[in-house]
């Protein structure tokens, strides 16, 4: 089923719901009743923060501005949503689970079934992780709670982990409630497993889930917490490789929560931290508690940070300036997880069109579509860049055409 809305006609529709004038709906979001005329008719595209603040102000979930969940025609990706019932069930029947056909498997090999599943979340491979997650989440949960001591305080670690996938599919599919259930479950599942770095680490997904609210100033109280939970656990800076990529996911996060707030110079001093932390952990790209952190997320971040924050010819010019011998900017290297280094692509999609590069946007779009489909076939602001794109062709080529369906788009 194609969407042919836009984030401007879901807007003009809600904002006529509340029985506001586009100069009062401006007023509450401090832009001018020009700037809402121009996001309705799709002449301007919303940055995320101010999406966040229009359904705020509206008394709307983001969703309903963004139009998420999608579903659309093709199978191999839209059956990722048939698990999303099933998924409701087992979260919330977690403590209290049915009972199973057939004994569990042994806790080594539900660990490597676990090992897949975040490899596949990591990558943003979302329709063949889906249908993995109920039967593991199932016999997890059985070995969890049946077991003891040392086998139990594991079970319920790597059942964080898979609760922690159900977060990312859902939320990234749109399913909200899925979403914030999943967290719930990671923070009671990391809590069970007794290791203080992978309840720091639910923290911070839950500070994400926040940030994503427009809950800034709980997000950044969270965050500062969970560093000075941190440093209590390794003082000195006696921190180990993991807790220092622990460190550097928060200062990230921070980084991130300071440019939805135009915070310009705290965002600058959260990301020198965050470079600090990465030389003090050897300069390396590395994984630790399901996070990814080291000198490419930091730069992904700081160019997320510039355009969140409007300033699109100063990101684009750190690309330029970081670009190696021959190449015209730079890019997430090839070993870089597949959601991080898509969403930079789609990052940079938007920037461009903001600039009036529209072949550039388009093949940053098609850059992000080959390295994470299901990520970028979601993403909401793929499908408002996509649809800008089309309604400023006149003549759209056959490429963007089948792009734009493909994602869900019909051409008017």
């Amino acid at each position: 089923m194609s969407d042919s809305l836009t984030l401007g006609d879901r807007l003009r529709v809600a904002r006529r719901t509340r029985k506001l004038s586009a100069a009062q709906l401006a007023a509450k979001v401090a832009i001018s009743p020009s700037y809402v005329q121009k996001l309705e008719s799709g002449a301007r595209k919303a940055t995320p923060s101010l999406v966040l603040a229009l359904a705020t102000a509206l008394h709307f979930g983001p969703e309903v501005l963004t139009g998420q969940p999608y579903y659309g025609e093709p199978e191999a990706e839209d059956a990722v949503h048939a698990v999303i019932p099933e998924l409701r069930r087992l979260l919330l029947c977690y403590d209290s689970p049915d009972e199973l056909e057939i004994a569990p498997r042994a806790l080594p090999v539900l660990a490597s079934e676990v090992d897949q599943v975040s490899a596949l979340r990591r990558d943003a491979r979302y329709a063949p992780m889906g249908p993995l997650l109920p039967p593991i989440i199932a016999e997890l949960t059985h070995v969890a709670l049946n077991a003891h001591d040392r086998e139990q305080r594991q079970a319920y670690w790597h059942l964080a982990r898979a609760y922690r996938a159900v977060n990312s599919l859902a939320h990234k599919m749109g399913h909200h409630d899925l979403s914030n259930t999943a967290l719930e479950r990671v923070r009671w599942a990391a809590d069970q497993s007794g290791d203080p770095l992978m309840q720091i680490t639910a923290g911070y997904l839950v500070a994400g889930a926040m940030l994503r609210q427009g809950a800034y100033a709980s997000a950044r109280r969270k965050l500062l917490k969970l560093r000075a939970e941190l440093e209590r656990l390794q003082p000195e800076h006696s921190f180990t490789n993991d807790a220092l990529a622990v460190d550097g996911a928060l200062l990230l996060k921070l980084a991130v929560i300071e440019s939805r707030k135009n915070n310009t110079e705290t965002a600058r001093a959260f990301l020198d931290e965050a470079e600090e932390v990465a030389r003090m952990a050897g300069g390396r790209d590395v994984l630790a508690y399901e996070t990814s952190f080291g000198p490419t997320n930091i730069r992904i971040h700081d160019v997320h940070v510039l355009i969140d924050m409007g300033d699109n010819e100063q990101a684009l010019a750190r690309l330029a300036e970081w670009a190696p011998s021959g190449a015209a900017e730079w890019a997430p290297p090839a070993t870089t997880v597949g959601e991080r280094s898509s969403h930079h692509h789609i990052d940079l999609a938007s920037a461009k069109l903001a600039l009036g590069d529209r072949t550039g946007a388009f093949t940053d779009l098609r850059q992000a579509r080959k390295i994470a489909p299901n990520h970028t076939r979601f993403h909401p602001s793929v499908r408002e860049t996509t649809s800008a794109l089309l309604r400023l062709e006149t003549h759209p080529s056959n490429e963007l055409s089948t792009f734009g369906n493909w994602a869900g788009i019909t051409t008017h």
